[in-house]
């Protein structure tokens, strides 16, 4: 590969997660959003196997494609969080490139709606009415309509998701 076409193929990566960014300054991306990462949205992305937060202002979450969400509710002061933290990144690392039609968001507090220092989250944790913590929700969206929602509370191991997630998936395929 020439170092034009390797140019090119970085220009082409930041332009598209410029347009993931609405309300974000600055481009911020995490192997891990921990505890002392900004509250805010986090997409995974798929191609450079990075969490990239894409909104702290404005309005909530929203989903703007067809397909599966997988949406991880994370509070930073939740120490049932960074236990479930051992099982939710493995369970993206493993399967978050290989499932089409799935994306996968974290929504960031400090504890749910009531602390937090985005604007953005905040209305999340707010519209999904998220009241448990860890909280997982799964998605299902066809023609801009959730078809389909399941939620998983507390902390669950990687099987447990492998498992659920992979039914959610397989049930949702068949309504879109």
């Amino acid at each position: 590969m020439g170092e034009d076409e390797i140019s090119g193929l970085l220009d082409r990566i930041a332009e598209k997660i410029a347009k993931r960014g609405k309300g974000v300054e600055k481009r911020v991306m995490y192997d891990v959003v921990g505890v002392d990462s900004p509250h805010g949205i986090y997409v995974y992305d798929k191609e450079m196997d990075k969490w990239v937060l894409i909104r702290r202002d404005d309005g909530g979450f929203k989903p703007e494609e067809d397909g599966v969400y997988i949406i991880y509710f994370d509070n930073t002061m939740c120490p049932a969080c960074r236990i479930y933290d051992l099982s939710w990144y493995p369970y993206v690392k493993l399967f978050g490139r290989l499932l089409e039609k799935t994306h996968f968001v974290i929504i960031l507090c400090a504890w749910f709606a009531h602390k937090c220092d985005s604007e953005a989250a905040k209305r999340s944790f707010k519209d999904y009415n998220i009241h448990a913590s860890p909280t997982t929700l799964l998605l299902c969206i066809k023609n801009g309509e959730v078809k389909r929602e399941e939620r998983i509370e507390g902390v669950k191991k990687l099987d447990y998701l492998v498992d659920s997630i992979g039914r959610f998936i397989k049930e949702c395929n068949k309504v879109i």
